[in-house]
């Protein structure tokens, strides 16, 4: 396809716009985006602060932290609380162990709970709902061994017999 404004080169740059729901096709090459103030990806100049969200979030928490006798290293990679503070991600996937209670704490100030309990696809087969089922009522079991509540054992060791004939 060729660029609409030169007609020359090959139309590289792909714009969609709806304004008052009238869609606008553009087609340019690169050269004829640049001089329209275009680059080739817009969200790079789109100032996005996730870092400084955080920060502002996480400060109470950095601050209760550094009181207990300083400022937890990830084994892994070294990275502290502080550091993901500033830039909004961890050092490597041993900072999630390390920094969990930190972590804990920030998702029950942004979403209300540490637990994702948010919508499923509608078109979920009913044979993968009873496997998370299963998988969940299977995490409560190993919990009510781990604290001798061995009724509550056996109720959830029943509960999953059930889901798993019904496979």
């Amino acid at each position: 396809m060729l660029c609409q404004e030169c007609g020359k080169n090959d139309a590289g740059v792909h714009l969609t716009q709806i304004v008052n729901n009238k869609k606008t096709v553009l087609n340019l090459c690169r050269e004829c985006a640049e001089k329209r103030g275009m680059t080739a990806n817009p969200l790079v100049q789109v100032p996005f602060p996730l870092a400084e969200i955080l920060s502002s979030m996480m400060g109470e928490a950095t601050e209760k932290k550094r009181g207990r006798g300083g400022e937890a290293r990830c084994p892994g990679c070294g990275f502290t609380f502080a550091e993901f503070s500033k830039v909004g991600r961890f050092g490597c996937g041993q900072c999630y162990r390390t920094f969990q209670p930190q972590v804990s704490d920030l998702l029950r100030r942004i979403h209300g709970s540490t637990r994702h309990i948010g919508r499923k696809p509608t078109q979920v087969p009913q044979k993968e709902t009873v496997l998370i089922e299963e998988k969940r009522l299977e995490d409560e079991l190993k919990k009510a061994i781990a604290a001798e509540d061995f009724e509550k054992a056996a109720r959830l060791r029943d509960r999953i017999k059930t889901l798993m004939r019904q496979d």
